[in-house]
């Protein structure tokens, strides 16, 4: 589609025309979508990944980072994984009639919450392909219509990736207009996507820290922002050394990248001399550079292997996005605290304790999305969670928080049924 034929306001009032009958559309029709959507991506992984070939190539040249070209990539059994994800989320309980809190008052109304789809939503992110799929089955599957405008990085893949999705909707008897790209990357189409509030009913970004402003600051209708990650694990005086190396090890390096892997190791002082040793050599293995405070830096610098250096304020809240992390020691649970307030990002924070009152106190003061007690950070996933997948990790603490799945999509109205009752 050329640039100049793109009409955003033609593909709202189509979105918004979709997602009327989508509402409307019978479960078992939506999950017939959904798996058709599931085979069509596994019968087509060669064009998928010839698309991806394109887009990687380009991505190289324009000398991308190490995590947005991992972000970018499909293979085979990342598409393979994708279809599974699709299947799961068909798999799930329908989200949408469910009736809450029906009671009848005092006059003789019958009063009743009945879940609904949000309508249209819009999303605006970089890199990840697999994002295209994640928010086309989660709407498809919540009733909701969608408007994607992806990076740069992926067009070529987004492009193939949204015919298939509109086939297999045109396949089901679903209007393919539910799903629609921008085809285009001239940011003018971000700015004019982000003031379409009515023809938009929620807006996700997805990507780094300057996109999530940029959409935060200028979206006319709401956002949910999240995405951003710098999380936590805190090794307690009590922790068990060996859960506490695998732990801190998956969180790290299963992988870097992505907005739920470690960034800062928080160890009590009473085990450093323990503890911090085997953690840093387990680390090792995969080459972690770690930027340490004074008093971990004067453990680990007995250990010549290990990959070290001075710690600076700016380590501190940083999400590195690579095999880099952070040490500090800390006194007490309460400085781990602390320290998680000022420099977290709300995303996901986890302790590892023997200590059943010191994780209850870390669970109930901690201010995040997530919080675990001796299991890795990288949980923090839709899938993992058993939501098929997440349309995003919502540091929001309003409508949303942590992965949103096919629920996250839906608001209620009311439904009241009367008698010829009248308000006095």
């Amino acid at each position: 589609m050329a640039v100049n034929t793109i009409d955003l306001n033609a593909m709202g009032l189509a979105a918004r025309k979709a997602s009327r009958v989508l509402a409307k559309i019978p479960e078992e029709t939506r999950n017939s979508a959904l798996l058709a959507l599931a085979d069509l991506l596994e019968a087509n992984y060669e064009v998928i990944i010839g698309a991806n070939d394109i887009d990687q190539a380009k991505a190289q040249k324009q000398n991308l980072s190490e995590h947005m070209l991992d972000r970018l990539i499909l293979t085979k059994e990342r598409i393979r994984d994708m279809a599974q994800g699709v299947r799961d989320i068909a798999n799930l309980p329908d989200p949408l009639g469910i009736h809450r809190d029906s009671h009848t008052l005092p006059n003789g109304l019958w009063v009743q919450k009945r879940s609904v789809p949000l309508g249209v939503i819009a999303s605006i992110y970089e890199s990840r392909p697999n994002i295209t799929v994640d928010i086309a089955s989660l709407c498809m599957k919540s009733g909701n219509s969608t408007i994607l405008r992806g990076g740069k990085e992926a067009f070529t893949t987004n492009k193939a990736l949204v015919t298939l999705i509109q086939k297999a909707f045109t396949s089901s008897g679903l209007p393919p207009k539910g799903v629609q790209l921008v085809e285009s990357t001239d940011r003018k189409f971000v700015r004019e996507l982000l003031r379409m509030k009515d023809h938009i009913d929620l807006m996700i970004p997805r990507g780094g820290e300057s996109l999530i402003q940029e959409v935060s600051a200028n979206a006319y209708m709401p956002v949910i922002t999240g995405g951003i990650g710098v999380c936590h694990t805190y090794v307690d005086k009590t922790a068990n050394v060996e859960k506490a190396k695998n732990i801190i090890y998956n969180a790290k390096v299963q992988r870097p990248t992505v907005c739920n892997a470690l960034d800062t190791v928080l160890i009590h002082s009473d085990v450093i001399e323990t503890h911090l040793p085997a953690i840093a050599s387990e680390l090792n293995r995969a080459s972690v550079e770690l930027h340490c405070d004074s008093q971990s830096q004067a453990i680990l610098s007995e250990l010549t292997s290990l990959n070290t250096i001075a710690a600076t304020q700016d380590d501190w809240g940083k999400e590195y996005l690579s095999l880099t992390a952070a040490v500090k020691v800390v006194s007490s649970i309460e400085e781990a605290i602390d320290h998680i307030e000022e420099y977290g990002s709300g995303h996901s924070e986890a302790i590892i304790t023997e200590d059943h009152s010191t994780a209850m106190q870390f669970l109930d003061e901690v201010d995040a999305a997530v919080v675990y007690v001796n299991a890795s950070t990288r949980f923090t996933d839709g899938g993992q969670f058993g939501l098929g997948a997440e349309i995003a990790i919502s540091t929001n603490k309003l409508h949303a928080r942590g992965p949103m799945g096919i629920s996250e999509l839906t608001s209620y109205k009311w439904i009241v049924l009367g008698n010829g009752q009248i308000r006095n």
